[in-house]
This record gives C-alpha cells, structure tokens and sequence, in this order.
C-alpha cells in the first residue's frame, strides 16, 4: 500500500521504535512507516488502517506492537475473532495486562457477555493502573446491558472515580456511559443531570453528550441551508403578491380611466 511522503516512520512512540531495532535497518523504517499509516487512519478510515497493519503484520509478526496494531484495525473493523487473536499474541509477547479490558470487550462482540463478566473479576484487574480499571468498569457495565441487567450496569458504574469531581481522560466517558444506562433504565431525570456532567468533562469532543442533552431538552437543531431556504419563500410570495396586487391596481386605473372616456 502506498505510504505518503510526509510519513517517515520517525513518528512513532519511542517504545515502539525500541521493539523495531531487533529488524534489519530498512526493515525497520518500512514497519514503522506502516505503523504510523495504523495509527493516522484508525479513526477516519478503519478499513484503509486495517489494511496498513496486514502490511505491518507480514513484515513483522513477532513484534508485540505490530500484533497490538493490528488488533486494535482489526477492532476497529468490527472484526472481534481477529482482534482478540493479536490482542492474545501480544500479551503473550509482553506479558503485561494492559489489553485485558479490549480483550474483554472482544468477548462482548463475540457475542459472549458472561465470558467478558468473569473477566472484570479476575486476578489481572487489579493489576491494571487506573484508567484501565475504569475501561474495565465500561466494559462490564456494556456486558450486563447486554443481558439485559440495566439496574446491575448502573451500580456497575457507580464508583469514586464516577463522584469524583477531577476531570480525568476517562471522565467524559465514564459519565456518558452511567447517564445512558439511567435513560435505558427509564431515569430520565437523572440521565440529564449526568448527561450535563458529561459535557463539562468532555473537553475534546469525545462523545455526543452535547447532542443528548439537547434531544433530552427538546432542542431541534435546522440546516442552515434549509433555514435559508425557509427564509427565502415567504420574501418571494410577498413580492408576488405585491405585483399581482399592483397588476390589479393598473387594471383599476385602466377601467376608471375607460368610464371617463365613455
């Protein structure tokens, strides 16, 4: 696949950079290169990074962050089976526990909620930092809604970082998710309040707590374009109707002026 010019391979994580040193030189920069096309489209075009990290992967399939990059395109494709396979493969590589949440929530695409359940409450929790134990939380929480337990999802995300009134990477998140399990459980009230919550923490745009405060609101947001449009009728059935009224007025004028004749 074709990598663009501005892309040097420099771009990438220094940690990562580290793995790649155990490559040939060129090998090295042509992974890398590919590493930094993953992380440039994941979000904007899942397909076309999916398709880097296959290019990656064949370079360089014993390099735990070619198989972490790989199976994060691969979740971002929906591809649930093939992430969690690279997810599995770079664990075993690194022997850390920071994918265990996106592990988890493989297990939830799978289909397999109760397998992503006994994952929040194995041993390997504990031994993630906090932002991790948060993504944990999300992803049990996601489990038991889909068993269909709104009221075990809410408790699930009740916690001090929830009360906490810092503002951290995972609180806009966090929130979002407690406000959308009370709306679903039918605490509508509550839901608001948290959905507000959500945006005073939702300092990048990272969800669309704004737009659900709003629908809770009855707040009807109007194309510009079409409001344009709108505004352009009324003024031209005036100015019809000013000339068929003035149309009216000649045709007076002529009769009068014709009776005077007579």
């Amino acid at each position: 696949m074709p990598i663009p010019e501005d892309v040097t391979g420099d771009e990438i994580d220094k940690d990562v950079r580290q793995e790649l040193q155990s490559l040939p030189k060129t090998l090295a920069e042509d992974v890398a290169k590919n590493l930094v096309m993953v992380a440039r489209l994941i979000d904007e075009d899942p397909e076309g990074a999916y398709g880097y990290s296959k290019v990656a992967l064949r370079l360089a399939s014993r390099v735990a962050a070619v198989r972490e990059a790989a199976g994060f395109a691969a979740y971002a494709n929906q591809k649930y089976s093939e992430a969690l396979a690279e997810f599995r493969a770079a664990r075993r590589m690194t022997g850390t526990v920071d994918l265990w949440p996106v592990m988890a929530d493989c297990e939830r695409g799978l289909g397999r909620p109760e397998k992503a359940l006994d994952m929040a409450g194995a041993p390997e929790v504990h031994k993630l930092d906090k932002a991790g134990q948060v993504e944990m939380r999300l992803v049990a929480a996601g489990a038991r809604r889909d068993m269909g337990q709104l009221d075990a999802a809410i408790v699930t995300l009740q916690s001090p970082e929830l009360a906490s009134n810092s503002v951290q990477p995972w609180t806009a998140r966090l929130r979002y998710a407690y406000a959308d399990a009370l709306l679903a459980a039918g605490r509508v009230d509550e839901a608001r309040e948290w959905f507000a919550k959500a945006v005073e923490a939702d300092r990048d745009g990272s969800t669309d707590a704004s737009d659900r405060l709003a629908e809770l609101d009855g707040v009807e947001f109007v194309d510009a374009l079409d409001e344009g449009e709108s505004e352009e009728t009324p003024q031209e059935t005036e100015t019809e109707t000013e000339a068929a009224a003035g149309t009216e007025s000649g045709t007076d004028v002529e009769a009068e002026a014709e009776g005077e004749q007579d």
